[in-house]
């Protein structure tokens, strides 16, 4: 039976530092704190659709949108895209919807966009869900392919990216390499993946996610459980969400339990909340 609790899917014209915007987006309004999605490189907001299936999740609105030149967002210079430009998309999308307090889920692309939001915006984020989002630099190994194999042509950079991606020995990355022209623009992808080097090496992202006071939990797949990391965040007290069956994309590998970890972390957030 379908659920009663599903989503409308909208279009926003913003701007943003000067550049037009046609932003799609799915919602839902509901009578908890939103929970707020933030997608990785070359994935979509549809990715966290599923949140409706969720009866737990249920009495919670939501957010998840097409970062700029992804997915059904338009953007009218696509050289102007970066991760600090999604952040502020990102709060141009939350003023629209009159989003204050919120819990934040990020997947890679989309987990930087979140901590740096997190980080400048502390007493907005809830709790903060990072889904192998970028805290160091080895984090940067699908990006830094804009330095390791560089290439003054967008499309023929994009096109071997595909091809590499198709071959990669991880769950997943064939189904992730099918979609990627379809979902992300070339002309985008050169100023995403520099930024998110740039901040991997030089922004102290590890700092910025230890020194969030929310809720964390680090979710990744079992065949990056190798992330040297690992033991040092959870000293720290974030939650560690390994996932069976996976590498880089629950939401394609196992979806059930990428659900199960949010679910089970939100009721955490809720006992805990005075």
């Amino acid at each position: 039976m379908p659920s009663a609790k599903t989503f409308t899917h909208v279009q926003l014209p913003l701007t943003v530092e000067g550049v037009s915007l046609n932003v799609a987006a799915l919602h839902r309004d509901g009578i908890l704190a939103p929970i707020v999605f933030l997608h990785g490189f070359g994935s979509t907001k549809e990715d966290y659709a599923d949140i409706v299936q969720q009866p737990a999740l249920a009495d919670h609105p939501f957010v998840a949108f097409d970062a700029p030149g992804c997915g059904e967002s338009q953007c009218s210079d696509l050289s102007r895209i970066s991760i600090p430009f999604l952040l502020q998309t990102a709060l141009r999308v939350l003023e629209h919807f009159g989003v204050e307090r919120f819990h934040l889920v990020g997947h890679s692309m989309g987990g930087l966009t979140a901590l740096l939001l997190a980080h400048q915006f502390p007493d907005r984020v809830l709790s903060f869900v990072d889904i192998e989002g970028n805290i160091a630099p080895e984090d940067c190994f699908l990006s830094r392919q804009i330095v390791d194999y560089p290439s003054h042509d967008p499309e023929a950079f994009f096109a071997a990216f595909i091809e590499r991606a198709r071959q990669a020995p991880a769950f997943a990355s064939a189904l992730y390499s099918a979609s990627l022209r379809h979902k992300v623009r070339a002309g985008a992808v050169r100023g995403i993946f520099q930024s998110m080097v740039d901040l991997s090496d030089n922004a102290d992202l590890m700092g910025k996610f230890l020194g969030l006071k929310c809720p964390r939990m680090f979710m990744y797949g079992e065949q990056n459980a190798s992330l040297s990391y690992l033991p040092h965040i959870q000293a720290h007290g974030v939650r560690l969400a390994p996932i069976a069956g996976c590498g880089h994309f629950p939401m394609y590998s196992n979806p059930i339990a990428m659900w199960q970890q949010i679910v089970d972390f939100q009721a955490v957030c809720a006992s805990a909340t005075p």
